[in-house]
């Protein structure tokens, strides 16, 4: 069943569990990630993210996304990630999204408020929530990379302010994640968490979700992060599963549809199992 992100975050915060939001630009991530989420009858989120777009365009997600979810036997959140345009984010919400991560973190701190605000009040019109972003997640390498990531880790004042000012649904927050392959182990910043949790009295999302320990997470949930993000591991794990249905003599792109979805899927079914989201 399509929901949006309330209809999922705020039971998760309730019973303090976390859940999985995958980026899925096919068919078959799509598949791996919503029927590994009904085996388990567990709730997940999925969508896209801007700087996707070039592999899969917004409305060609859209076209299977949406009727994907709405025949699911389970919740199923659909959420376009890092909007970096009130434009593109529209266009996700005019295509059937239920829920928009507007990101206007690398913005002065009144200005993303002003643009976070906006947002929340045309998106809750629609019964579309709507993500932000305090502080700033870099990217482990690339011209992502932040230098000092520390100097941009969410302030727990500012948190409870921005939360208030803008209505926002779900807040991500920087506490020492990042986007993308884990050179070094991470080490997150987990009475950052807690205090924020307390502070804003909303879901936290974490991204950067790929390549933390199972420690990290169980840790990160319990201090208040109830969403976290995954594509890394779900496009390396399809990326594996094509490699080894190659090695096993798959000689077409249907004998290696099965390769890629089940090595998918082995994620997901971890990645749910470790949340609590599942049975």
């Amino acid at each position: 069943m399509l929901v949006n992100l309330n209809e999922i975050l705020i039971p998760a915060k309730e019973k303090r569990y976390g859940v999985g939001f995958f980026n899925a630009v096919n068919v078959e991530m799509a598949r791996a990630v919503i029927e590994t989420a009904e085996e388990m009858d567990s709730p997940v989120i999925i969508g896209t993210a801007e700087i996707l777009l070039p592999v899969t365009e917004l409305v060609n997600v859209a076209d299977y996304l949406i009727p994907m979810a709405k025949r699911a036997s389970v919740p199923v959140c659909v959420h376009y990630d890092h909007g970096l345009t009130s434009e593109r984010c529209m266009e996700a919400a005019d295509l059937g999204f239920t829920s928009i991560m507007y990101d206007c973190s690398t913005l002065a701190y009144e200005e993303n408020i002003s643009e976070l605000a906006r947002m929340t009040g045309i998106c809750h019109k629609r019964g579309i929530t709507v993500e932000g972003e305090l502080g700033h997640v870099g990217d482990n390498e690339g011209d992502g990379k932040l230098e000092r990531p520390e100097d941009f880790y969410t302030d727990p004042d500012q948190a409870e302010d921005y939360v208030k000012r803008t209505g926002v649904d779900a807040l991500a927050v920087a506490v020492g994640n990042a986007h993308g392959d884990y050179k070094f182990p991470p080490k997150l910043d987990f009475d950052r968490i807690r205090t924020i949790a307390a502070r804003t009295g909303i879901p936290l999302v974490l991204h950067g979700g790929s390549g933390l320990s199972d420690g990290d997470f169980t840790r990160a949930v319990s201090e208040g992060i109830c969403k976290i993000n995954i594509f890394t591991d779900i496009d390396k794990a399809g990326k594996e599963g094509i490699r080894r249905g190659l090695d096993e003599g798959a000689s077409s792109v249907c004998g290696l549809i099965p390769y890629e979805t089940e090595a998918i899927k082995e994620v997901v079914r971890n990645k749910i199992r470790l949340f609590g989201s599942g049975r």
